[in-house]
């Protein structure tokens, strides 16, 4: 009857492998749609054959992409080719609505309606992510910069993330933090402040600290287009150098400053002696911690005999009474541990460790002892550090440039990269991007791309779920009620 039975060969075949067959004209094919990899997707057929697939947190997420313009940057980069968009999109939120690897997709993708209709197995993961280069990278950054509104807060932070395999040149240098017996890379990522998602990111070797990466992470700002931005970092960032590459370069900053350095040290030693605050500090009622503003006067020598004055350079000093009372506590308790520990080496007459474990765990006592023995002879405490200790307790600093923000609106904006590292969180847990999942080096890129389109779509959705009060519903009701507000809004 002209009826085609698939047998072994046609049910075992890629999608690829049966669209080169052709078949004559009036056959019937029916038989080949009941196969569970060959089965249309759309609603249910109550008078045919069943067509379900789960589609409506996919069909939420697609509609995301179009209403951030995830897709539209997308198919810009990669020359309008719908089949690598969609199998980024794919991979993108199969971790969002799964939490399952990348071993799971193909399975996955017989009950779903995903966005790509090829099946993606794990040759074709890795064929798609060597495609993806730096310079599609860049391209996307470009497209993302050109979304952002004048003067937009970025807060700039890294984590460290483990990694699997031997060949990427990222992972040869650098401690693992988590004490987990694999290499690991950091991860640079900046949020928007003002739209709730991240909008440039880029991976460090293990051992670059976040102070040796701003000079990069700066230059490819600048490169990508971030104009107008306001960045926000914390202490690890900190250096005199840094702070001197963000004047030459004009660039609005708001960055924590350690209260050690120098120009920090002597506006808090000026105060002198206090009981509960200085008086030249004001309180801040609402968050209960005393706060003073200062204008800071700092030239930079340029190239040759030019030079470079800050532009509105502030610094802004905080003390938290209840933080400070906590420091010293803490510090005498630890003075006097430390004596104890002493006491017993010298009456046990046990050799003391070497001299920079000894400075690192008797750190607030000058220790002297036998050089061939190395038996402690005597000990004193550093009063000179214990009194520097005692005096910065409490205190915390930002520093700012360029911008026109009172102590404690710069307090206040500082504040707001906490979102960032809920960022981070959901990085390490819901996407399950833990771990560098590429063992070599051509795929890396493409991995990141496609963690940092995951990481816009959950950003954005956690900041709807929680600006909306959603985790919070009243009743099933206003769950729905709010969700269809939402869905007509976009």
């Amino acid at each position: 009857d002209n009826k085609f039975t698939p047998g072994k060969a046609y049910i075992l075949a890629s999608p690829e492998e049966r669209a080169k067959l052709i078949f004559p004209d009036g056959w019937d094919l029916s038989a080949t749609e009941l196969l569970s990899g060959a089965r249309e997707r759309g609603r249910p057929s109550y008078d045919g054959c069943d067509l379900n697939r789960s589609s409506g947190d996919i069909w939420l997420l697609e509609q995301l992409t179009e209403k951030l313009g995830i897709r539209q940057d997308l198919m810009k980069v990669f020359d309008d080719n719908d089949g690598i968009v969609d199998d980024i999109i794919t991979l993108a939120i199969f971790p969002m609505i799964t939490e399952f690897s990348y071993r799971r997709l193909p399975r996955w993708q017989l009950i779903a309606k995903s966005p790509s209709d090829r099946k993606i197995v794990p040759g074709s993961i890795t064929r798609l992510t060597q495609q993806i280069t730096e310079q599609h990278r860049m391209e996307l950054l470009r497209l993302r910069a050109a979304r952002l509104g004048k003067e937009e807060i970025l807060a700039i932070d890294s984590t460290s993330r483990s990694a699997y395999g031997d060949s990427l040149a990222d992972i040869h240098w650098g401690k693992n933090k988590e004490h987990l017996p694999l290499q690991q890379t950091v991860e640079v990522v900046a949020y928007t402040l003002s739209s709730h998602m991240p909008v440039y990111y880029r991976t460090f070797p293990g051992n670059i600290p976040d102070s040796r990466s701003l000079g990069v992470i700066l230059t490819d700002l600048e490169h990508a287009g971030f104009r107008d931005t306001i960045l926000v970092t914390d202490r690890g960032y900190e250096t005199i150098r840094n702070l001197e590459t963000y004047i030459l370069k004009e660039q609005a900053m708001i960055m924590c400053t350690k209260v050690q350095q120098s120009f920090v040290a002597e506006k808090i030693n000026a105060f002198g002696a206090f009981d509960c605050r200085p008086d030249e500090m004001e309180i801040d009622t609402k968050e209960q911690i005393y706060y003073k503003q200062y204008d800071i006067e700092y030239e930079v020598s340029s190239t040759g005999t030019s030079s470079k004055k800050a532009a509105k350079l502030k610094l802004n000093i905080y003390l938290d009474s209840v933080r400070r009372s906590a420091e010293l506590v803490g510090l005498d308790s630890e003075i006097k541990l430390q004596e104890a520990e002493i006491r017993k080496l010298i009456d046990e007459r046990f050799p003391c460790d070497d001299d920079v474990t000894l400075r690192r765990n008797f750190n607030y006592y000058k220790i002297t002892y036998e050089p061939v023995t190395r038996i402690i002879e005597s000990y004193a405490q550093d009063e000179k550090k214990i009194a520097k200790t005692r005096n910065l307790a409490g205190f915390f600093a930002i520093t700012t440039q360029k911008v026109d923000y009172s102590a404690m609106e710069t307090y206040k904006h500082y504040r707001l990269r906490d979102e960032q590292e809920k960022c981070f969180q959901q990085m390490k847990g819901q996407l399950g991007f833990d771990t560098q999942q590429n063992r070599s080096e051509e795929g890396k890129t493409g991995r990141l791309l496609i963690l940092f389109v995951s990481l816009m779509l959950t950003s954005y959705i956690r900041h709807i779920w929680k600006t909306a009060e959603l985790k919070k519903p009243t009743s099933k009701n206003n769950i729905l009620m709010r969700l269809a507000a939402k869905k007509e809004e976009m």
